[in-house]
C-alpha cells in the first residue's frame, strides 16, 4: 500500500544509535544517553500542584479550547512583554499549540501548498525540514553556518512563500543577535516571504547572550510569527504546551485550522500553565544555570580528553566536530563506535541533514557526575 507523504521521508538515523543502546543495555552495560534531547530537570512545583488542583474538579475533565483558554493567552502575552519588550494582542496574535512541534507541522499546513517552496537550514531540527513536505511543499536548504549571507543568496535564488529559522539554533547551537534578526525582517520584508522563528530556546542561553525575540524587530509583526514553548525554558517537555505568537492573519489561520483537528491540551495543563508563566518566571533562570553547569563538565571532560570543542552560547546540547582521527567514519558509524566502546550515546550529525556529517550532537540531560563518567569513556577511546 502506498502511504502518501511518509513514504518519501527520509530514514530516521536517529533509531539506529537508539536501537544499539537498547541492545547494550539488554546486555547490562550502563549506556550514558547523551543523545535524545528530553529535559530531565524537574517541572516548576506550582506546575504540578496546580495540575492536581485542576484535575480534581470535574469541570475541567470537558472539552476545552483548542486556541487555548483566554487566561493561558493573556499571560503568554504578559510574559512576552516581560521577557522580551514584545506587545502582542492575546485575542488576535497568539495561539496556543500542542507543544511547537505540533505548531511547526499544522502551521505550514495553512501556509504552503503544492508547487510552493520553503526555506530551511540545514543541518537542522528534523522537523523543520519534514513539516513543509508533509504539507506538499518544495523543500530548499541554507546552509546554517552561512549565516543570513547565505539566506539571502538562497532567497534571492528560490523565492520562496516561507523561510524557517531558528536561534539559538539546535542542533549547531548557533546564536542572533537583535541586529540579526532585524536583518532577517528587513530581508523578508524585501523579497515578501513569511519568516517562521522556532524559539525553543528563548530562555537558556550563557555567558551573557539574551536571545532575542524576532517579533522585537521593526516590522516584525507584519512578516513573521514565532513559536515559544514551555519545554526547554521551565522543563515541561511531556505537558505539551506551546504558542504561535505574530501576525494576526497567520495566527488567525491556525486557530481556524486547529478548530477543526482538535480540542486543545488538556484543560488542567493548561490552568497549569497559565500559573506558571505568572508566578514562577524565574524558574527557566535556575533551568539555564543547570544547563550552564552541565556545559561546562561536558566540554572541559572533552578537552581532558584530547577533544576540544568550543562551549555553546546557547541551547541544551553542545556540537561538536568529530575527532581527525575519526572523522572518516562520518557521523552515524562514530556515533555507533561511541555506543559500543565507550557506552555513551550521542546524535549523529548526519540525522540533522546535509552539514551535519561532521559533527556529533550532545544533549545536556544528565547530571556532571555522569556526564563526567562520560567523558573519562571517550577519553579512554580516543588514547587507544
Amino acid at each position: 500500500m502506498k502511504f502518501y507523504r511518509i513514504d518519501d521521508l527520509p530514514p530516521y538515523v536517529f533509531a539506529t544509535v537508539d536501537q544499539l543502546k537498547r541492545q547494550l543495555r539488554r546486555e547490562g552495560r550502563d549506556v550514558i544517553d547523551l543523545g535524545f534531547g528530553n529535559p530531565d530537570i524537574p517541572s516548576p512545583e506550582i506546575a504540578v500542584e496546580k495540575l492536581r488542583e485542576a484535575a480534581l474538579n470535574p469541570r475541567n475533565h470537558r472539552y476545552s479550547v483548542s486556541r487555548g483558554i483566554d487566561q493561558l493567552r493573556l499571560a503568554a502575552a504578559e510574559h512576552y512583554e516581560r521577557s522580551f519588550g514584545v506587545s502582542l494582542d492575546p485575542e488576535t496574535q497568539i495561539a496556543s499549540t500542542i507543544g511547537a512541534k505540533e505548531g511547526l507541522a499544522h502551521l505550514m499546513w495553512v501556509l504552503v501548498d503544492r508547487g510552493e517552496t520553503v526555506v530551511v537550514p540545514t543541518p537542522a531540527y528534523p522537523i523543520h525540514r519534514v513539516a513543509p513536505r508533509l504539507a506538499g511543499a518544495t523543500v530548499v536548504t541554507s546552509r546554517a553556518d552561512g549565516g543570513i549571507e547565505a539566506l539571502a543568496e538562497t532567497v534571492k535564488a528560490s523565492r520562496p512563500k516561507v523561510v524557517i529559522v531558528s536561534f539559538p539554533h539546535n542542533p549547531t547551537t548557533a546564536i542572533a543577535t537583535a541586529e540579526d534578526m532585524q536583518r532577517l525582517v528587513d530581508l523578508a520584508r524585501e523579497q515578501e516571504f513569511l519568516l517562521v522563528h522556532d524559539f525553543a530556546y528563548a530562555d537558556v542561553a550563557f555567558d551573557g547572550h539574551k536571545p532575542p525575540s524576532i517579533l522585537a524587530a521593526d516590522g516584525a509583526q507584519d512578516c513573521a510569527v514565532e513559536l515559544y514553548s514551555l519545554t526547554k525554558s521551565f522543563s515541561m517537555a511531556g505537558w505539551r504546551v506551546g504558542f504561535v505568537l505574530g501576525r494576526a492573519d497567520v495566527v488567525g489561520a491556525l486557530a481556524k485550522l486547529k478548530s477543526y483537528l482538535d480540542y486543545g491540551t488538556f484543560q488542567p495543563i493548561q490552568i497549569a500553565a497559565t500559573v506558571t508563566l505568572r508566578e514562577a518566571p524565574e524558574y527557566p533562570v535556575e533551568v539555564c544555570e543547570i544547563y550552564r553547569s552541565r556545559r561546562d563538565a561536558l566540554c572541559s571532560g572533552l578537552a581532558r580528553a584530547g577533544w576540544h570543542v568550543d562551549p555553546p552560547r546557547g541551547t541544551m546540547f553542545v556540537w561538536a566536530p568529530i575527532p581527525v582521527q575519526f572523522k572518516d567514519l562520518g557521523s552515524l558509524e562514530f556515533a555507533l563506535r561511541l555506543a559500543r566502546d565507550a557506552d555513551v550515546a550521542v546524535s549523529p550529525g548526519i540525522g540533522f541533514g546535509d552539514g551535519g556529517d561532521g559533527h556529533v550532537r550532545f544533549a545536556l540531560v544528565e547530571n556532571e557526575q555522569r556526564i563526567g563518567q562520560a567523558t573519562r569513556a571517550i577519553k579512554k577511546l580516543l588514547d587507544q
